[in-house]
């Protein structure tokens, strides 16, 4: 029975737990290190590649590195229905690149700023009602879409291995990003305790060393920047025209914004699935919160006049390294990375790190997201549909982020768009699970008020649903006693929540699949998690106290599988129940 999520192995310290200041800020200057060239890249070639003059690109660096410190860190807090909880690391985002390269050509910085404005309520509202899309969004997408991120990152980080000087010997980048990657694999591999926690960070000081010795490391970019600065530049408003190019942009915004949104729910969820010692659940409204910063930092860069953000995978890849998850973690690097905004020398350190050690480096975080998203992809076991749904979505991924696919009709569609591998795969997997979907049999559907005065009701709907299916009577006791035990928990939920609330609403409905009854229950949102709890009870009864968890045995014996998915505006638990075996 698969009701399990996949847990991080080796967890030192969880999100709820503190670690000594010392090492948080270590680990969060590990982050912001090793991030904020990737952040500042992608302004500086929209900008440039747009037209933009240099006053005004120093102002749209300044401004993302700042919006992107400032949501790293509320992503951590989770104030209310913002924020995650979790060390998830904001970035300025490649998808957007195209689309804002075209903004600033045809109406300059004004046109961009208002197009992010208005495409940032994108995933505000995707967030706001996530429990809507739980059917398309799925573990198979997300870890699809995980697994792809490395694929698009990669060809980038292969350049950076040649991003050297002219005349450099051509044993340098070799030696460079090997040095680094032995040192962070050798350290990740053998060693306990603190030295983990520093694998990342001493492999790049090693490269960096090396590439010290081949004149690569750029130490008259560090001296020449002034330790305290300030944006030449200035904000340069909005364009409240609305004109042509407006209208003729906004749909690709909308659909990367859209897009862009699915990446931060896959890193939401992976580094849940890291993040903790004993398996979890994943908390959907955790992710709802993830993705609600995700649209107040786009509405951020849209006010800053500068490009979006997201989130990106770079917390799951360093707790799954390090053990360490602590949500200080995130709001050390937060912090960092506003520091860096206004001291030009220490981004100039950061920047003078040699391309083939930062390729280095990223190679073994990307090579880590990408089993990451396999564990994502695969959580709830392996079925036929699931692999063809990932299988294909990662190699049409593939084959598009590499010109393999029709190249010269997709480098003309909507800006190139489709030439991102986990905007083609992401789209794919969708598409194949919407397929899934409309073509599954027929939903039986039940309705009323949470109450167990209901239960003769929907023995009546869950026998004739069995009716219809082709079972007999046996699979129809079978679906009564697990929608009985399924409800029970929920109730028991509810009534432990304190307040006196009560459940106003419950829908049912089920389908068949095969040889297996899906129920699905969605009801107002509770306070536990009957997926945890399936998980927290031992296999002995006589572990703990039987009364308090007869209707969670009761349910995993019936179950094939129980995945509950926690949303701020409901709970939706989907429960499998496989139809008898027919005795010979």
């Amino acid at each position: 029975m698969s009701t399990a999520a996949v847990g991080g192995p080796g967890i030192r310290y969880q999100p709820d737990e503190t670690p000594a200041p010392a090492l948080s800020f270590g680990l969060g200057l590990q982050i912001a290190v090793l991030t904020i060239a990737g952040i500042i890249l992608v302004p500086t070639i929209v900008m440039r590649a747009g037209g933009a003059g240099e006053n005004y690109l120093s102002w749209a660096v300044f401004a993302t590195v700042a919006v992107c410190g400032a949501t790293t860190m509320l992503q951590a807090f989770r104030i209310g229905r913002i924020g995650s909880g979790y060390v998830v690391i904001m970035g300025a985002t490649g998808s957007f690149i195209a689309v804002c390269i075209a903004a600033v050509q045809e109406g300059g910085p004004e046109l961009l700023a208002t197009l992010v404005v208005v495409s940032s309520f994108v995933p505000i509202v995707l967030a706001a009602r996530l429990s809507l899309f739980q059917r398309l969004l799925t573990p198979t997408v997300s870890g699809t879409v995980l697994m792809l991120i490395p694929v698009t990152v990669m060809p980038a980080v292969f350049d950076l291995l040649a991003a050297v000087p002219p005349g450099t010997p051509a044993v340098a980048p070799p030696l460079c990003a090997l040095s680094t990657v032995l040192v962070i694999a050798g350290i990740a591999l053998k060693a306990t305790g603190a030295l983990r926690l520093w694998a990342s960070i001493v492999g790049v000081v090693v490269g960096s060393v090396v590439a010290a010795a081949f004149g690569l490391y750029d130490v008259n970019r560090v001296l020449d920047a002034p330790w305290i600065g300030f944006p030449a530049g200035e904000w340069a408003g909005f364009d409240l025209e609305f004109g042509p190019a407006f209208w003729t942009l906004l749909p690709a915004f909308l659909l990367v914004g859209a897009i862009a949104s699915i990446r931060t729910i896959s890193g939401a969820v992976a580094i849940q699935h890291v993040s903790w010692r004993r398996k979890q659940a994943v908390d959907f409204r955790a992710v709802q919160g993830a993705v609600t910063v995700d649209g107040l930092g786009n509405l951020l860069s849209g006010l800053a006049g500068t490009v979006p953000n997201a989130a990106t995978t770079v917390g799951a890849s360093v707790a799954d390294l390090t053990g360490v998850a602590a949500r200080s973690v995130g709001i050390a690097a937060g912090m960092i990375f506003i520091a860096m905004a206004f001291f030009p020398k220490v981004l100039g350190v950061v920047l003078a790190i040699p391309g083939p050690v930062v390729a280095g480096y990223l190679g073994v975080l990307l090579a880590m997201l990408f089993t990451v998203g396999m564990r994502v992809a695969i959580q709830d076991g392996v079925s036929y549909r699931k692999s063809v749904i990932v299988g294909l979505s990662f190699w049409v991924g593939v084959g598009f982020q590499n010109n393999m696919v029709f190249p010269e009709q997709v480098t003309g569609f909507a800006g190139g768009l489709l030439q991102n591998g986990v905007t083609s795969g992401g789209i794919v997997a969708i598409l194949m699970t919407l397929f899934v979907e409309m073509t599954r049999s027929r939903r039986s559907h039940y309705k009323a008020a949470f109450d167990f005065s209901i239960l003769a009701e929907i023995r009546e709907f869950l026998a004739a649903f069995s009716t219809r299916s082709g079972w007999g009577v046996e699979m129809s006791e079978r679906l009564n006693a697990a929608c009985e035990e399924t409800l029970l928990s929920l109730f028991e939920d509810g009534e432990d929540a304190g307040a006196g609330r009560k459940r106003r609403q419950l829908r049912i409905s089920a389908h068949r699949e095969g040889d297996t009854a899906v129920l699905e229950f969605t009801v107002a949102a509770g306070d536990d998690n009957i997926q945890d709890r399936l998980m927290a009870i031992g296999d002995d009864p006589g572990d703990s106290p039987v009364e308090s968890e007869i209707s969670l045995r009761l349910l995993r014996w019936l179950a094939a599988s129980v995945r509950h998915q926690r949303y701020h505006e409901s709970d939706i638990v989907t429960v499998r129940v496989a139809a008898p075996v027919a005795k010979s």
